[in-house]
């Protein structure tokens, strides 16, 4: 093949020689291209053209009979040495037709004349073989005809479709030399095809007009009257004037259509909805000249409910031509109704005193299948609009494809999304590996990928041809496909012949632009091949699957971003601290994502604050929004405010949010927000709590006992103006606090009352950690359906030891200092901390000199050893100290610049009766 076209010099021939070679092509058509690559797959050679001959040619077709009077109507248009030829569905040449005689001799060297055959597969790229392989209208010019003896001709083919079946009949084509081509000639073939496509309409039209005139006669002859509606194809309007509902209508249509596919006697009760019976039967009908078709008459139930039956058909009379044909064909076909045996009633009684019967539907059986195939993928276009796409998950919404077009459609179906698009990636290249999202199959050992399965289709399958081209492809035959069995010869032989899958058809999944995957269905059990019709069906389908799982996947992107944001914005893990021991869960919702959140902030003096919030709203929006609002509580627990304060300092805060959003236009409102601060004292076991808007806390004491803590309830945060209240409860060692947001306690299968009481149980063990509280709580309270974010924190609360704590109360007066000195010095020993003698007589030192100095009231010195040493000065003074950096000739000013270099913290806080100066430093391990 190389040889070959190496010796030609131009570059189409230059170009064939890089495709024989294996490099990249450029300067082909890409239908041409895909077309070289199948000739090549089957082996073909341009050197080389044998064709097949078949004399039997049935000529009376009616291809034949529709393009034969077009064919005469455009011939006398022809100009120039031009050919119009008409094929079967398989290529084989049935009529040719030549506008100038010398291109005869031409036509014949090349086996163009009747009974050859010009399929790809043994033509290689023609006009005809080509536009039959791909089942549209093609061209052809000179040298990208595969075969070196057609590369002087130009060829133009379009597939002639069956308007009824769906089918491809066969082709036309126009054929001329390379050098007469013109641009017109496309138009030109298109307009023939759609003739000769029309001309089949009007004849079958024609033919069920005869039929209808031969029922009419019959019935004239010698049977009761008959109502004929329309011109015998009658429609549901054609009921419209019984009383029947519109439903019943179309019953007793689709009922009739199916009779009417039989072509025998057969009659079939039909039950109303009004709980009355209609009668149907259906009578064969031959036409004076030959055609068989049917009728399907419709005898209603009388207006007192009573059912009437049909009046037996009259026996035919020999010498008349238009008769019934009450006679089954012989042999019967397989699932034809069986005409019932008529009753005693019926068979006694006169014919024509029974009511007069209702023509509801005449026509051809073979017509009327196509109309029951077209009526069912009608129904399952239906039903796919329904049942596709009912999440918004991909892998969901992937078997639902498979799941509706297993078995109607196909016997197997296989649904393959690009790895790149679940990787989120926006616009997807058609190109990389290929994750298996779904199987459907009538049977469960068929050898496919198995779901979840990644891989690639080699170059030479339908499925990647179809990605490459954003074509769909059908496959007829699969043994005549070898590029299909490249991809894996074993698995694809086994398909064949253990499976007898025959016939493929893959559409892409697309969606706005973006290429999601490939869509495969394959047919095994029903022996007819895939037709244009179920490809028009299937792309149907997958075009409606296409959106639902562009929208699935853009849905499940943004939720996952939106997630991760929040995530990001909430605590990473639990702080150190040893004030409460602690667990969490948090659940995002199914419908998005909301602002909740939670907080274990370590405070001065060993203490520990506890926060649970919610932000109004959903989405991204309101996880940003719920970022800063954590923030600012970071922020104002620095200052070590009490919980009412810093709810009413959150509060500020929310009103300022909203008002700049109101003021740009822009973001919604957070007002509404709810949130639950409480500060837990491990020296006291004193808890301050203070909530806005939010769920008061679980409290289970050690022995068991279960309450919500009566916590005055506050404001949602935005509203402002309106006071915080405080509650202070006392909690014994070993007891649990239990925060959580509304989303654990919201269920539609509950009210709230049964879900505090659902809470109470779950709660009701002590004796677990809580980490063990925390999954006992969320596989008892969480809904199985989550509507909102889920958030729980459990705390057990622990104790500091007395003699972890050593506490002077002091007068202020100078001489204090030591004697401090001294007692510091003899509690550290106590403690094993030597090591931090030194630095901290010197920062006490300086702490008390500056109470003694400038406050006011009495003067208290704790010390606090828990995971840090905590050195604490109260006094009665309300003033905060404040750090400078003493110049070099200031004989003061230096003190707390010393005590900030020496601790790892410190601050000050403020209480009722004064301020607390702390400071924090790390104990040697």
């Amino acid at each position: 093949m190389v040889e070959f076209w190496a010796q030609r010099n131009d570059p189409m021939a230059r170009a064939r020689e890089r495709f024989a070679s294996g490099d990249r092509v450029e300067g082909v058509r890409a239908p041409i291209l895909q077309s070289w690559q199948r000739c090549r797959d089957l082996g073909l050679r341009p050197d080389r053209f044998e064709l097949p001959y078949d004399a039997n040619l049935d000529l009376e077709s009616p291809l034949v009979r529709a393009a034969l009077p077009v064919l005469g109507r455009v011939e006398p248009a022809f100009l120039g040495p031009v050919s119009l030829i008409i094929t079967d569905s398989d290529g084989t040449v049935l009529v040719r037709r030549t506008g100038d005689r010398s291109l005869d001799p031409l036509l014949d060297a090349i086996q163009l004349l009747p009974g050859f055959r010009y399929a790809e597969r043994l033509a290689g790229t023609c006009g005809l073989g080509t536009a039959l392989a791909e089942r549209r209208l093609h061209h052809v010019r000179g040298p990208e005809h595969f075969a070196e003896c057609l590369q002087g001709f130009a060829c133009f083919a379009a597939p002639v479709l069956n308007p009824l079946s769906g089918r491809i009949d066969g082709a036309v084509n126009l054929t001329c030399r390379a050098s007469d081509a013109r641009p017109a000639m496309e138009s030109f073939i298109q307009k023939a095809r759609n003739s000769i496509e029309q001309q089949i309409l009007d004849t079958c039209s024609q033919r069920e007009r005869t039929v209808l005139q031969a029922y009419v006669q019959a019935r004239r002859r010698g049977c009761t009257a008959v109502a004929v509606t329309g011109e015998g194809v009658a429609s549901v309007e054609a009921l419209g004037d019984t009383g029947l509902s519109r439903r019943d209508q179309e019953v007793l249509q689709e009922k009739a259509t199916e009779l009417l596919c039989s072509g025998v006697v057969a009659a079939a009760e039909v039950m109303l909805s009004t709980g009355r019976t209609a009668m149907l039967l259906c009578r064969p009908v031959t036409t004076p000249s030959g055609i068989s078709g049917a009728a399907v008459e419709a005898l209603l139930p009388s207006t007192s409910g009573h059912s009437t039956r049909l009046p037996r058909p009259a026996e035919p009379e020999p010498a008349e031509p238009a008769r019934w044909s009450p006679q089954r064909p012989d042999p019967e076909p397989a699932g034809t109704p069986k005409a019932p045996k008529t009753p005693k009633a019926a068979e006694t009684s006169d014919p024509g005193s029974g009511e007069a019967g209702r023509l509801l539907l005449v026509g051809e059986p073979t017509v009327g299948r196509f109309a029951m195939q077209t009526r069912r993928r009608l129904q399952l276009l239906s039903e796919g609009g329904v049942r596709i796409g009912t999440t918004l998950d991909v892998a969901q919404t992937a078997a639902e494809l498979a799941d509706v077009a297993v078995p109607q459609l196909a016997d197997f179906v296989t649904v393959d999304l690009l790895q790149s698009v679940l990787s989120w990636e926006e616009a997807a290249e058609t190109g990389g590996p290929l994750h298996r999202m779904a199987v459907g199959s009538i049977r469960a050992d068929c050898p496919f990928y198995q779901m979840d399965t990644q891989f690639e289709f080699v170059p030479t399958t339908p499925q990647a041809r179809c990605l490459a081209t954003g074509q769909s492809i059908l496959e007829p035959d699969l043994t005549l496909a070898p590029g299909w069995l490249a991809q894996d010869p074993v698995r694809t032989e086994k398909l064949l012949v253990e499976q007898g899958i025959h016939s493929l058809m893959t559409v892409l999944l697309r969606s706005s632009g973006t290429v999601l995957g490939v869509v495969t269905f394959y047919r095994s059990e029903k022996p007819d091949p895939f037709e244009n019709d179920d490809l028009s069906l299937a792309e149907e389908l997958v075009a409606h699957a296409a959106v639902c799982i562009d929208n699935a996947r853009r849905y499940t992107r943004e939720h996952t971003m939106a997630v991760a944001l929040q995530r990001s914005l909430l605590p990473q893990g639990l702080p150190q601290q040893g004030a409460v021991e602690a667990a969490y869960r948090y659940l995002p919702a199914l419908a998005g994502v909301s602002g909740d959140w939670f907080d274990v902030i370590p405070l001065s003096g060993a203490r520990v604050a506890l926060v649970v919030g919610d932000v109004v709203g959903h989405g991204i929006q309101a996880a940003a929004t719920m970022g800063r609002l954590r923030t600012a509580i970071h922020n104002f627990a620095a200052l070590d405010l009490l919980p009412d304060e810093l709810l009413s300092q959150l509060d500020d805060l929310v009103i300022r949010l909203d008002n700049d959003a109101l003021a740009s236009g822009g973001g919604h409102g957070i007002t509404g927000s709810s949130c639950l601060y409480a500060i837990y004292d491990p020296s006291s076991g004193q808890c301050t709590m203070a909530r806005a808007g939010h769920p008061p806390p679980a409290l289970v004491t050690p022995d068991g006992h279960v309450t919500l803590a009566d916590l005055p309830p506050g404001p949602p945060l935005g509203l402002g103006g309106l006071p915080f209240q405080v509650a202070e409860l006392e909690l014994p060692i070993g007891s649990q606090l239990v925060l959580y947001s509304d989303g654990l306690l919201q269920d539609h299968r509950r009210d709230i009352d049964a879900g505090v009481e659902r809470l109470r149980q779950a709660l009701a063990h002590p004796q677990r950690p809580p980490e063990a509280t925390c999954q006992a709580v969320m596989d008892a309270m969480l809904p199985a359906f989550p509507q909102d974010d889920v958030t729980l924190l459990v705390t057990r609360t622990r104790r500091l030891d007395t003699r972890q704590i050593a506490t002077w109360k002091l007068p202020s007066a100078p001489e204090v200092v030591s004697t401090l000195r001294t007692a510091v010095t003899r509690q550290l020993a106590d403690w094993d901390l030597e090591e931090l003698q030194f630095t901290t007589e010197l920062i006490l030192s300086e702490l008390l000199t500056n109470a003694i100095r400038y406050a006011t009231g009495p003067l208290q010195v704790r010390m606090l050893r828990a995971d840090s040493l905590i050195c604490e000065v109260s006094d009665g003074s309300s003033t905060s100290p404040h750090l400078r950096h003493a110049a070099t000739t200031d004989e003061g000013g230096r003190g707390l610049f010393l005590v900030a270099q020496l601790a790892q913290r410190w601050g000050t806080r403020y209480t009722a009766n004064g301020k607390i100066i702390w400071t924090e430093q790390d104990i040697p391990p």
